[in-house]
């Protein structure tokens, strides 16, 4: 089960994800993401402190909006605060090197 908050904060997405991501739901995880960057918000942070589990159809939904916001000016997707699970996950599919990671919401938030 995934649950997925999204706040507004500045001109920043602030996109809270908990739970498991995974192949059953990692579509809900899209489909916000589409949704933001569809309504023009192309400055995204995913928060990802409460995810304990991530397979590689949510990394696939990750790099697919990644791929959608870099083709709009100053568009990005940023990773918050990921758990030591996600963080290894993201490190072994090599998206450390072009995802930027933070350590916190508000240096993810902050770095925009």
């Amino acid at each position: 089960m995934v649950d997925i908050d999204i706040l507004d904060r500045d001109n920043v997405s602030l996109v809270q994800v908990r739970g498991r991501v995974d192949s059953t739901n990692a579509d809900q995880l899209g489909e916000a993401l589409a949704q933001q960057i569809e309504n023009g918000h192309t400055q995204l942070v995913l928060d990802l402190a409460g995810v304990e589990y991530m397979s590689s159809a949510g990394l696939r939904e990750i790099v697919s909006a990644l791929k959608r916001v870099k083709r709009s000016a100053g568009g990005d997707v940023r990773i918050a605060q990921p758990s030591y699970r996600v963080r290894e996950v993201l490190e072994m599919a090599g998206l450390d090197t072009i995802l930027q990671i933070y350590p916190t919401q508000l240096d993810a938030v902050g770095s925009y």
